[in-house]
């Protein structure tokens, strides 16, 4: 096809039997054939020739076989002729390389695609035949295929995947495809491969600033954590959401952007609860959607918000009288609701009230474990009782405290003989009392009074006949010292009775 036009092929001429002018004449053409004209002439006398001579460029791609006719005509008359087929092969040459269906080809893969997945197929034609017409494929920049992503099925055309892609990594390939046939033409087209997402990744939380502990006085709104959370995926897959958990004293706020602050939102009380575990969970909204959750432990620190509080409201205790020196009779306790410094209680007496003179110098109060002590022996017939205010402060800054009151009542003990008032008995002389001789059984002579300075059983009295002149004539009331005749007087007793 790539002969020059005036090329010219001889032909093997035909025979006419007969001579002179009733032999072959002319050639001709039958039909009439764009590409190829016959010419025919004597060289010499002996010699005749016939060419094929091409008058037109050919082109096998637009007409791979050319047939005719070629006629013979004597110039006899009438004129006779001969005919033979003549059917021309166009040979192909390598004057067409490749052409691409596309210029680009663009494919979407999931980035999930497993290895040996067809991405896609890349085609190209060319109008040759035989070797001239056999495409290879291959990318067209020398690449280490090792480390690539893709490769190409040199006879079909297939880019497949050597790899699973990831849409985080790249969301687009470019690649370029050389296609070359069998006689060193070629051709690039590009290919573009598209990464589709997929929810491969879960939310990230970050922690930009972290505050633990906090105090237990710190004001609603007071920011405790920042963090970001992001996804590495896109569209939903890459939308997030946060949220924390049933919580009523803490809440989530916005900052900027993909930030957010973990707030207080109401006062906080470390007596009532010293540590908080909170639970952030980040969700994307893909399906099914991925989660990534952050625990943050709050721990409360404390603050001197909690006076001393005494077990009881008052305390009451009791000493016997004529005690031993520094005798222990009870103790006060008071707890602190705080820690450390704050719940170090130490106790002290105290006035009862401002305008008083310092605590009775007898009592004193251990400062460390709340121990009364009483220090010097007391009597019941001067004090009864004792009423002390002790106070109970915590170390803290400043300093809380309470106070408490502290009965001491003091215990009798019979320690006091009775004291007869009537009759006198350092009178001088003995008193005397005068009986008729009359009296009978029963008569009241006199009573004897007495009292006794310890109280309760202890003053209980009770009157008894010791000795007397004729003990048979008198008798004495037990309980109220009433002295009367047992029997009536007679004659025969004494005049004088002791």
């Amino acid at each position: 096809e790539t002969s020059n036009v005036g090329s010219r092929f001889p032909l093997l001429g035909a025979r006419d039997q007969d001579v002179g002018s009733n032999s072959i004449q002319a050639y001709s053409i039958a039909p009439d054939n764009e590409y190829f004209s016959v010419e025919f002439g004597t060289q010499d006398e002996d010699a005749k020739y016939i060419e094929l001579v091409l008058e037109k460029p050919l082109d096998r791609e637009e007409k791979a076989e050319i047939d005719f006719s070629l006629i013979a005509m004597d110039g006899g008359s009438p004129q006779k002729s001969g005919t033979t087929q003549i059917h021309i092969v166009i040979l192909d040459v390598n004057d067409n390389a490749p052409v691409f269906t596309q210029k680009v080809f663009i494919a979407k893969v999931l980035e999930n695609a497993p290895e040996g997945s067809v991405v896609l197929r890349v085609v190209a034609t060319d109008h040759d035949m035989g070797v001239n017409g056999d495409i290879s494929y291959q990318f067209s920049q020398a690449r280490d295929q090792s480390h690539s992503a893709f490769v190409i099925e040199p006879r079909t055309g297939e880019i497949k995947l050597t790899k699973p892609l990831d849409f985080e990594a790249a969301e687009n390939h470019e690649l370029s495809v050389q296609a070359t046939d069998g006689g060193g033409l070629s051709a690039i087209c590009k290919v573009l491969v598209q990464v589709v997402d997929v929810n491969d990744n879960a939310p990230e939380l970050v922690i930009s600033s972290f505050s633990n502990p906090i105090a237990e006085d710190a004001l609603p709104g007071t920011v405790v954590a920042l963090f970001t959370i992001r996804d590495r995926d896109a569209g939903s897959n890459g939308k997030i959401s946060c949220d924390l958990e049933d919580q009523l004293s803490f809440s989530l706020r916005p900052a900027y952007k993909n930030y957010f602050e973990l707030v207080t939102v109401s006062a906080l009380d470390r007596e009532e609860k010293a540590r908080y575990i909170l639970t952030v969970t980040a969700a994307d909204a893909g399906s099914p959607p991925l989660t990534t959750t952050q625990t943050f432990t709050v721990d409360i620190s404390d603050v001197n918000d909690n006076a001393p509080v005494f077990s009881q409201t008052s305390y009451t205790m009791y000493v016997r009288e004529n005690n031993a020196p520094t005798m222990l009779v009870g103790a006060v306790i008071a707890a602190d609701a705080d820690v450390g410094p704050n719940a170090k209680v130490t106790y002290s007496l105290v006035p009862t009230h401002p305008t008083e003179q310092p605590t009775c110098s007898c009592i004193s109060v251990n400062s460390e474990n709340g121990d009364v002590f009483v220090l010097r022996p007391l009597d019941y017939e001067q004090v009864r009782q004792i009423e002390v205010l002790v106070r109970a402060s915590d170390a803290g800054s400043p300093p809380l405290s309470s106070n408490v009151t502290v009965y001491i009542s003091v215990v009798d003990e019979n320690d006091n003989a009775p004291l007869v008032l009537y009759p006198s008995q350092d009178s001088s002389p003995a008193s005397s009392e005068l009986v008729p001789i009359s009296a009978e059984a029963g008569y009241l002579i006199t009573k004897v009074v007495a009292v006794d300075a310890d109280s309760g059983q202890n003053s209980w009295l009770s009157y008894h006949l010791l000795r007397a002149t004729d003990p048979g004539l008198f008798v004495v009331g037990a309980q109220s010292g009433e002295v009367r005749l047992r029997r009536s007087v007679t004659e025969r007793d004494a005049v004088k009775q002791k």
